[in-house]
C-alpha cells in the first residue's frame, strides 16, 4: 500500500514543522508529537496538523500506527528512549532524521544551501526572498519564520530550493548542493564534535559535497581546509576587499543601511537594506553573492534594479533582530542569538545604529552544555551592554550539568547583572532604569515578547 501518512517526533522544532507543512501541502496525513505547545505548534494545528504533548502511543491517530501507510521523522533533539520513537523501531516502521528528509527532497533539485554557526537563518531567508522578487521562483525550507512568505516554508513550481544547513548532529552532510554559503565555523555543538577542529573538519566535508562545478561562498576568514578541486571558491566581506564585498556604508535614520556592492560581474551602488542591523550587511552581501551565482550558473539574466527592490523590500526574520518598539523615549529588540559572536554582533551593530543610548540586554542561555563550553565568551559578550538580566538556562533536550548555571556566566559580566526567572522578568524590566533593550536566547524566552513589549510600550 502507498504511503500517505507521514509522523513527526518533535513536530514543533523550526525546521520539522516546515516539513510538516510541506506534506500537508502535498495532501498527506500529518500528525506530530512535541514536548511543549508553542506558537508555532498552534499554527501547525490550525492549518489542520494533529499534534499532542504527551509522549503516549494511545494519542496517536489512528493510521499513524500501520507501518504499510506511515513514514516516521525525528530530529536528533528528543530522547533516544521516547516511547513513541521506541515503538516506531520495534515494529518496522520507515523511520528518517530530518535530515535525511530533507536531503531526500532535495534531490533532483537545483539547491542554494547555507551553513553556518550564525546568520544563516537571515541569509537563507534572505536568498530566498531574492529568487522570488527577482525571477518569481524558489522553493524554501528556512530555520526561521520569514517576515515576507509569513512562514518557514515556500513552495513554488520550479526545481529552484533554498535550504539553511544545519551543522547540528552533521545534519548539513546530508546535503549535496549547487550553491552552497557558509558564514562562520565558530565553536559550537562541542557536545556533539567533541572539539571546535573536529567541527571545522564537519564544514569541510560539506564543502565536499558540493555538486562539481558549483559554487562556495564563504566569509573571508573562515578557517576550515577548502580541498574539492570542481567548484568554484568565492569569498565575501564587508570594508574589506573580497570577491564580493560592500562598503561606503551610510546608515540611514531609521537605522537601515545604504550601501555599495561590488561583485566579479560589476558594481551595485546604492543598495538599501529593508532591515536594520550592521550584521545584516555581511548577511545581504553572502546572499546577493550565492544569488548571483545561481543565477549565473543556470543562464538567468538578473535585473538589477529589481535586486535592489528585492533587498529593500526584504522585512527580516521573526526573532532576528525583531524590533517591536521604536521610541525616541524606548525600544525593544527581539532576537534568536545564542552563542558569543551572535550576541556580541547584535550589541555591536546596535551600539553602531543608537549611540550614546543605553542597552540592557536579557539573556536565556541555551543547554548546559554550551553554557559550560562557552560561558566565558558570553560573558565577554553580554558586557558589551550596560547592564544585564539573566534567566537561568533553558535545558532543551539536556539534563543538569552540576556546577553549571547562569552564575558562571553573570559572575565574570563587568557590568551590572541580575538573576531572574522567567515569570518576574517583565516586572523587572518595567520597574528598570531602560533605554533600549534587546531579549537574546534560543529557548522560550520569547513567550515574555508579548509582556516586554506591553511593558516597554508603557514607558514609551
Amino acid at each position: 500500500m502507498k504511503k500517505d501518512h507521514i509522523y513527526f517526533l518533535g513536530v514543533g522544532g523550526i525546521g520539522m514543522s516546515a516539513l510538516a507543512r510541506f506534506f500537508n501541502h502535498e495532501k498527506w496525513c500529518v500528525a506530530g508529537y512535541d514536548r511543549t505547545p508553542s506558537r508555532l505548534t498552534r499554527e501547525l494545528e490550525s492549518e489542520g496538523i494533529a499534534i499532542h504533548y504527551e509522549d503516549n502511543l494511545e494519542l496517536i491517530p489512528e493510521g499513524f500506527l500501520n507501518s504499510s501507510r506511515c513514514v516516521v521523522v525525528y530530529t536528533p533533539a528528543i530522547p533516544h528512549d521516547l516511547s513513541e520513537k521506541c515503538y516506531f523501531e520495534k515494529n518496522g516502521f520507515e523511520i528518517l532524521k530530518r535530515s535525511e528528509m530533507l536531503g531526500l527532497l532535495s534531490q533532483g533539485k537545483y539547491v542554494i544551501a547555507v551553513a553556518g554557526t550564525h546568520g544563516k537563518t537571515t541569509t537563507s531567508t534572505l536568498v530566498a526572498h531574492l529568487t522570488q522578487e527577482v525571477h518569481k521562483q524558489g522553493n524554501a525550507f528556512l530555520g526561521g519564520i520569514s517576515k515576507n512568505f509569513q512562514s518557514n516554508l515556500r513552495i513554488a513550481e520550479d526545481d529552484l530550493m533554498t535550504l539553511e544547513a544545519d551543522e547540528f548532529d552533521r545534519s548539513f552532510l546530508r546535503l549535496n548542493p549547487n550553491v552552497a554559503v557558509i558564514t562562520s565555523a565558530d565553536a559550537d555543538h562541542l557536545d556533539i564534535y567533541g572539539t571546535h577542529e573536529k567541527m571545522k573538519e564537519a564544514f569541510s566535508d560539506f564543502v565536499n559535497l558540493i555538486k562539481s562545478d558549483g559554487c562556495l561562498v564563504i566569509r573571508k576568514g573562515v578557517d576550515i581546509k577548502l580541498s574539492n578541486s570542481g567548484i568554484t571558491i568565492y569569498r565575501y566581506a564587508v570594508n574589506d576587499v573580497a570577491d564580493f564585498y560592500s562598503n561606503n556604508i551610510r546608515l540611514q535614520k531609521d537605522g537601515c543601511p545604504l550601501f555599495d556592492i561590488t561583485t566579479p560581474f560589476g558594481k551595485i551602488c546604492d543598495c538599501r537594506l529593508g532591515i536594520p542591523g550592521m550584521v545584516n550587511i555581511e548577511n545581504a552581501t553572502a546572499a546577493v553573492a550565492a544569488f548571483l551565482c545561481a543565477s549565473k550558473k543556470r543562464n538567468r539574466d538578473v535585473d538589477i534594479e529589481k535586486l535592489r527592490l528585492a533587498l529593500r523590500s526584504f522585512s527580516g526574520v521573526v526573532r532576528r533582530f525583531d524590533v517591536h518598539v521604536n521610541s525616541p523615549k524606548a525600544m525593544y529588540i527581539d532576537d534568536y542569538a545564542h552563542h558569543p559572536r551572535e550576541i556580541a554582533a547584535t550589541l555591536c551593530s546596535t551600539r553602531e545604529i543608537f549611540p550614546n543610548r543605553k542597552i540592557t540586554a536579557l539573556f536565556q542561555p541555551h543547554l548546559y552544555t554550551r553554557t559550560r563550553d562557552l560561558h566565558e565568551g558570553f560573558s565577554k559578550a553580554l558586557s558589551l551592554a550596560d547592564e544585564v538580566v539573566l534567566l537561568p538556562i533553558y535545558p532543551a533536550r539536556e539534563e543538569p550539568i552540576d556546577g553549571v548555571s547562569s552564575e558562571i556566566i553573570a559572575c565574570d559580566i563587568s557590568v551590572p547583572c541580575t538573576i531572574t526567572d522567567r515569570e518576574h522578568l517583565s516586572k523587572i524590566v518595567s520597574n528598570m532604569d531602560t533605554d533600549i533593550v534587546i531579549s537574546f536566547g534560543a529557548g522560550n524566552i520569547d513567550a515574555c515578547v508579548t509582556e516586554l513589549t506591553n511593558a516597554i510600550q508603557k514607558k514609551a
